[in-house]
């Protein structure tokens, strides 16, 4: 069996029983909390390998970052955000709700979000989390009301639609709010490449989850 073969197997093994507790040096946790603090006792700093980077992207997603201590030879593992946002549980809980209501298509664009963002592709990263979130205020629309044309749910026009409906209220009512912020501030850079970087892209990926997130919630809440 090749190492690759081989990580993907303990890959597998690992997601199969991530919450069995298993007792390690300080004390018992969960198997998926161990592997990824073994993961990070064996990276190091200035890494050139793809696989270290891959990993520290993967943590980055998640709302961890890995630092090392003054002499360059302890890393550290902490959390970037509060623990309130809980990234990985706001990305498996919109994952459900896309599949729920069948919007299959903005699920395909945040997939390929995650994937650019964990070949370090952020140009592409940013393009397919816009795509993703306009996909889905189309689709929350059209489920709102089938008789809706889809060629008039687009863009600004679907979310003062969602407004004029009571489903975004003050969301995204006069072009000066969040929502509408956040489509401008996701447009910049568009799809050029070298136009971001890691930092930018992760913090786009961020406020794709949790905005997604709060708009299936109220969706499935009956708002």
């Amino acid at each position: 069996m090749s190492v690759t073969a081989k990580r993907a197997a303990l890959a597998r093994i690992v997601n199969q029983r991530a919450t069995q507790i298993v007792s390690t040096l300080d004390g018992p946790v969960p198997l998926a909390e161990a592997t990824v603090r073994e993961a990070v006792g064996g990276s190091v700093p200035h890494h050139t390998k793809a696989e270290q980077e891959r990993f520290l992207r993967g943590l980055a997603l998640d709302g961890y970052i890995v630092s090392w201590d003054d002499d360059a030879r302890t890393p550290l593992l902490r959390a970037a955000l509060p623990d309130e946002v809980d990234l990985p549980a706001a990305d498996d809980e919109v994952h459900q709700l896309l599949r729920q209501f069948g919007f299959i298509v903005p699920l395909g664009h945040l997939d390929q979000a995650i994937d650019a963002h964990a070949r370090g592709d952020w140009a592409a990263a940013n393009s397919q989390i816009r795509t993703f979130l306009e996909g889905l205020t189309k689709d929350i629309a059209l489920h709102i009301d089938r008789q809706t044309s889809a060629e008039l749910i687009t863009g600004e026009n679907c979310r003062a639609w969602l407004a004029k409906r009571g489903f975004l209220s003050r969301w995204a009512c006069d072009g000066k709010n969040y929502l509408n912020g956040l489509f401008k501030m996701l447009h910049t850079d568009s799809s050029h490449p070298g136009l971001s970087d890691e930092d930018h892209s992760t913090f786009r990926l961020h406020l794709g989850l949790i905005t997604s997130r709060t708009l299936l919630r109220r969706l499935n809440n009956g708002y």
